[in-house]
């Protein structure tokens, strides 16, 4: 029997050609049949029996207070959710952002619910962290992508800029809500009784980290087997069945499942080709960033992360490159934060140090002068990490085939590359 999927071969470095204007995949929306809903944000309880010697992990910041004065020492303005998440450990700037629309906060004893709101040294603020409010998933007419589906599972080609999941701060235009409506299937939220997580980022192994404390609560992430970030676009596999779940959860748990990702990044790798095998924990200095940690494997605080790597392509006479990249292990931020650790951040990645700043330090000095207000348009129009999964593949829950699925990155990654092309481009020299 044919199979209904388009076996895609491993796409060389000719495949990567791509025109900037290419357009993606439409999607075909055959018939879903929906699937069941189940395994909604497991909460494990607060520790009410905590040692002299251990405080109680803390799962709700519900009430927690914040009286301060913002720093005299400091300079210039700050942003209001920015400053509260600093003075706070451990907690989310869109939980503060909640509290801030909430209006528990106040700024010299008036009430201020606009989240960038900016603060001068000396102001005095008030905060009170509000209470975790039940998530909840609503359909949405949003246009998806299908790669691929069939009565048990669903490949997604995800845009840029779209959550998976809905989180705190980010409860409606996600994959899920999308794929509520794909489903035609009702609204559903998790238990009013339930404790919940104030958590947003999950890597591929922590697929399972939430789920209801009820029995009969319906998912707010329906059939969601892994994610991917927000600003990274590409290949996800989604669940139609308990099975399904169930069987792809564990391949990606066994380290089964294939996925490479290209990006561009700030500067060129030393090496043309490798393997980083470093540990990634949580940064204790930015709970919204990882880090990769030498040596820290059984520590505890970080766990063990593998990528491999290549140089597909060396643009902008090294201040940029296509590079190639294969997933061991499937953690939070992992290329992010490995790129990070070997000096080559991505570029567009705020977060990890490929800031604007850093592409211009790196790519001016290689640019013809000509070419330098183009080039400055070009890091001006950086908004994200460069980071898309181009290849999906996984063990076919029940029927056993091997599928595999190829998905050219987006336009705005197409036009960054073209333009880092035209600038200078060469084939790493092979040391194999």
């Amino acid at each position: 029997m044919v199979p209904l999927y388009t076996c895609c071969p491993f796409p060389s470095s000719k495949a990567l050609q791509i025109s900037p204007s290419f357009l993606l995949l439409s999607s075909r929306n055959p018939k879903f049949l929906p699937f069941t809903i189940s395994r909604i944000l497991r909460a494990t309880s607060i520790s009410t029996s905590a040692t002299k010697h251990e405080e109680p992990i803390r799962t709700s910041y519900a009430g927690v207070q914040l009286e301060e004065t913002v720093d005299e020492t400091k300079q210039g303005k700050l942003r209001l959710d920015s400053w509260i998440s600093s003075r706070i450990q451990g907690i989310s700037r869109a939980r503060v952002q909640s509290s801030i629309k909430s209006g528990l906060v106040k700024v010299n004893g008036r009430v201020v619910d606009k989240v960038s709101h900016s603060l001068r040294a000396g102001d005095k603020v008030d905060c009170v962290i509000s209470d975790l409010q039940p998530l909840k998933a609503e359909p949405e007419d949003i246009p998806l992508d299908i790669v691929f589906e069939d009565d048990h599972v669903l490949v997604v080609n995800k845009p840029s800029h779209m959550v998976v999941h809905p989180a705190p701060g980010n409860a409606n235009g996600t994959l899920v809500n999308g794929i509520l409506h794909h489903c035609s299937l009702p609204t559903v939220a998790s238990s009013e009784k339930e404790v919940l997580f104030d958590t947003q980022d999950m890597s591929d192994d922590e697929q399972d980290i939430f789920h209801g404390a009820s029995a009969g609560a319906a998912s707010v992430r329906p059939g969601i087997v892994h994610r991917l970030d927000k600003g990274t676009s590409g290949l996800l596999v989604v669940a139609k069945d308990e099975y399904s779940h169930a069987h792809l959860s564990e391949q990606f748990k066994q380290h089964t499942i294939q996925r490479v990702y290209i990006s561009l990044t700030c500067g060129v790798p030393s090496a043309s080709s490798g393997r980083v095998d470093i540990p990634i924990g949580r940064d204790s200095n930015n709970r919204i960033r990882m880090v990769a940690v030498p040596g820290l494997s059984h520590h505890g605080q970080a766990r063990h992360a593998a990528s491999r790597y290549k140089v597909i392509e060396v643009l902008a006479g090294g201040g940029s490159a296509l590079v190639q990249w294969r997933l061991e292990t499937g953690r939070t931020h992992q290329i992010r934060a490995h790129a990070k650790y070997m000096g080559i951040p991505l570029l567009g990645d705020q977060v990890y140090g490929g800031t604007k700043n850093m592409a211009l330090s790196l790519l001016r000095p290689r640019t013809p002068p000509y070419y330098n207000d183009e080039l400055s348009r070009l890091v001006s129009r950086l908004e994200r990490p460069y980071l898309h999964a181009l290849v999906l593949g996984f063990e076919h829950p029940h029927s056993g085939e091997k599928m595999r699925f190829s998905c050219p990155p987006p336009p705005d990654f197409g036009e960054i590359l073209n333009h880092l092309r035209k600038i200078g481009i060469e084939k790493p020299i092979s040391k194999e």
